[in-house]
């Protein structure tokens, strides 16, 4: 059973980025517009394994789906 805090701090630190309250909020402000004309997974600002974990997470309606969302929200 996954116990994981699905919270944007934690999907960061998932995703292999600073995971901290400020760094989260430097990174949304950083990538402003990212997904204003496209999906969060089409925004150009993600690696490779990025990608792939939040492809995964959304595709198979995972609990980080909800975080990816709220992400893309704050990135458009």
């Amino acid at each position: 059973m996954d116990t994981t805090d699905h919270s944007l701090s934690n999907l960061f630190k998932q995703l292999g980025l600073p995971h901290e309250p400020d760094a989260v909020a430097q990174f949304i402000a950083q990538h402003q517009g990212a997904c204003r004309h496209c999906s969060l997974l089409e925004a150009p600002i993600w690696t490779p394994s990025q990608l792939a974990f939040l492809s995964e997470a959304i595709a198979e309606d995972a609990d980080w789906a909800g975080v990816a969302e709220r992400l893309q929200a704050d990135l458009a």
